[in-house]
């Protein structure tokens, strides 16, 4: 069956929604970049939902990360969000361009920005994006939840450090791609 996306494509390139900034590590590597796809999935347990494409650098160590640091950035952190959608890690310490700390398990907490830390349980595999469905845990900040978020529209003029769709041909599944979140790490009670 031929598929044409005319319609969605004219209806999403519309939608606004605020982008988020995530960060991981795996121990050895650290990584960040601009996410447009996220979502709360579920308010008891609290859950979210982000996708990473299979092209960034951030895919590699994400499949490995036992937490993930979502940020929201607000209006005023435009050149933050810059630095995390327009570089790539392949290329670019991006975090030797900016200020943050160590959070839980390593991962990178960026300063004056918003977040909450998250344990990766599960992933599903979307086509060019990787899903991270994530536990949220105890901790992050909320100081700037009353500014105007950054969102999609603002920032879709950025040239991004990778193009987020798969290549023709391409297989859709980032190198060393692993079931690693298939499987719960801790317990629940």
């Amino acid at each position: 069956m031929k598929r044409s996306t005319r319609s969605f494509d004219a209806i999403a390139s519309k939608l606004d929604h605020p982008v988020m900034i995530v960060t991981v590590s795996d121990g050895a590597r650290r990584s960040g970049c601009l996410v447009g796809f996220g979502a709360q999935c579920s308010i008891d347990p609290a859950r979210y939902f982000v996708w990473i494409s299979k092209r960034n650098h951030t895919a590699l160590v994400a499949e490995h990360a036992p937490v993930f640091g979502v940020h929201f950035p607000r209006i005023g952190d435009i050149e933050l969000a810059r630095l995390f959608g327009e570089t790539t890690g392949d290329e670019v310490d991006k975090f030797a361009r900016c200020q943050w700390s160590e959070g839980p398990e390593g991962v990178p907490v960026l300063a004056g920005v918003d977040w909450f830390p998250g344990e990766a349980i599960r992933h599903i595999d979307s086509g060019d994006h990787v899903g991270y469905l994530l536990d949220v845990l105890d901790g992050g900040s909320s100081k700037h939840a009353d500014e105007p978020a950054l969102t999609l529209q603002m920032v879709h003029e950025f040239d991004p450090g990778h193009d987020a769709r798969a290549q023709p041909g391409a297989t859709g599944r980032c190198p060393g791609f692993s079931t690693h979140h298939d499987r719960r790490r801790r317990q629940t009670t």
